[in-house]
């Protein structure tokens, strides 16, 4: 019975904001798949279509933004999500009515859906450039360390939170109110930027998740989920089971299909992403790929295949350290401890060398850094100036906040940090080709 207590837990459908728990997980439309649904139809992920992958600002249409990305993270992760609960049903088939495989693939493919949907624009480089802002930014002597630490070691996955949160439907007590379970699987690294050294360990500790103004929402969602405790001087906390797989899906993709896109922009050859995948090929795809007709067939036929393959492997290693997972004592990406990670390994690697540092890509990233700071100059100063001096804040101060969404909270009663995390939200949540034209425009180089 403890078991099913535990997993009771872990898919809690209490929503973050409600007093009450949410619906059965009875067919045909359960809470997680109104999680789903919720993400699908939100402004934040709708803008993730213009935010950079790899390729920013990507003149062909088949390069795979965040958007496209997140879709075929949460297929993957689907799937991941019903083979897993499988793998829990033979630990304990007391959990029958509990654990249900469609359900369990539903909730982590939500999961993977909102994984990116508070990456700012620019990808990781839209990372780099906030965090070197904030470096230099004089005014974060006057934040305290955890709300320092927030900005300069600035993390799409807390900002992620925050939009589910706090962003998305500003004015209802959390947010979307997506169920705890969903949640607490979406959050890979549960621990503040400012955690311990201790608490820093592990996969779930190499980034954090959620920011110091959503500590109290997230620790709500920790215990109503029954996350296990970590230890430390911090509020951090070992993993929910299924992020797990949030982040094999995400690693499956972004390693499988930066390699595809790398090939099909011109960057690499055929004969290299054959190379990658031939270890996961038997003879039966061999042959197979000689039927196909053009490179282009094959190098979507080989991803189909290595996805297929690692998946399994995945679930191989979640079965296998099933029992680690669930006490807090097995806290590694599961893809590291596949049959073939070496071999899959190697996918980052050849990206990494000749993908993620092609000229087109780093001209943008280039192009990045200056906007993100010009951004970031231009309105912290204007934010900063009115909260000053109210109404006597200089014409040019008034004229950009009129650019911000409206309407804007009285600047003068807010905190530091919160006016700070006004314009980061702000900026995170603009698009590539938004942020390229408004900082055209304020600058004056373009003209609407």
């Amino acid at each position: 019975m403890k078991a099913v207590r535990r997993w009771r837990q872990l898919l809690s459908t209490r929503r973050l904001g409600k007093a009450a728990e949410g619906g059965d997980l009875s067919p045909p439309r359960t809470e997680f798949a109104r999680d789903y649904d919720r993400i699908i139809f939100s402004s934040a992920f709708r803008r993730l279509q213009d935010k950079t992958q790899i390729f920013p600002l990507a003149k062909s249409d088949y390069v795979r933004t965040r958007l496209t990305h997140s879709l075929e993270v949460a297929s993957v992760g689907r799937s991941l999500g019903m083979l897993a609960a499988e793998v829990v049903l033979r630990q304990a088939p007391e959990l029958s009515e509990v654990v249900i495989p469609q359900d369990v693939g539903t909730l982590v493919a939500a999961a993977c859906l909102a994984h990116d949907i508070g990456n700012p624009p620019f990808g990781h480089a839209g990372e780099d450039a906030i965090r070197e802002w904030f470096g230099r930014w004089p005014g974060l002597s006057g934040l305290n360390e955890d709300q320092r630490r927030d900005l300069l070691e600035f993390e799409g996955n807390a900002q992620g939170f925050r939009t589910l949160c706090v962003l998305q439907n500003p004015g209802q007590p959390g947010g979307m109110q997506m169920t705890c379970a969903m949640l607490a699987t979406m959050m890979k690294y549960p621990r503040p930027a400012a955690a311990g050294e201790a608490q820093k360990q592990g996969a779930s500790g190499r980034k954090y998740g959620f920011f110091t103004s959503e500590a109290a929402w997230f620790a709500q969602v920790a215990e109503t989920a029954g996350l296990l405790p970590k230890p430390g001087g911090k509020p951090a906390w070992y993993r929910h089971p299924l992020a797990f797989l949030v982040e094999a899906a995400d690693d499956i993709c972004y390693h499988v299909i930066d390699i595809e896109d790398g090939f099909k922009t011109g960057v690499l050859d055929f004969a290299t992403l054959y190379q990658l995948h031939e270890p996961f090929l038997e003879a039966r795809h061999r042959r197979r790929l000689d039927c196909l007709p053009d490179h282009s067939q094959r190098a979507s036929y080989c991803r189909s295949v290595t996805i297929d393959h690692v998946v399994r492997q995945v679930i191989a290693v979640f079965d296998a350290h099933y029992e680690g997972i669930m006490a807090g004592c097995f806290d590694a990406p599961l893809l590291e401890h596949i049959e073939l990670a070496g071999a899959f390994a190697r996918f980052k690697q050849v990206a990494e060398t000749q993908v993620y540092y092609a000229r087109p890509v780093v001209e943008v990233k280039a192009c990045g850094f200056e906007v993100i700071a010009g951004l970031l100059d231009a309105f912290v100063e204007a934010i900063e100036d009115r909260a000053a001096k109210g109404s006597r804040a200089s014409s040019r101060s008034r004229t950009l906040l009129q650019l911000m969404p409206r309407p804007l909270p009285d600047l003068a009663v807010l905190s530091p940090y919160q006016r700070i995390l006004l314009a980061t939200d702000f900026v995170a949540g603009m698009t590539d080709s938004y942020a390229v034209e408004l900082y055209q425009r304020i600058r004056g180089i373009a003209l609407p």
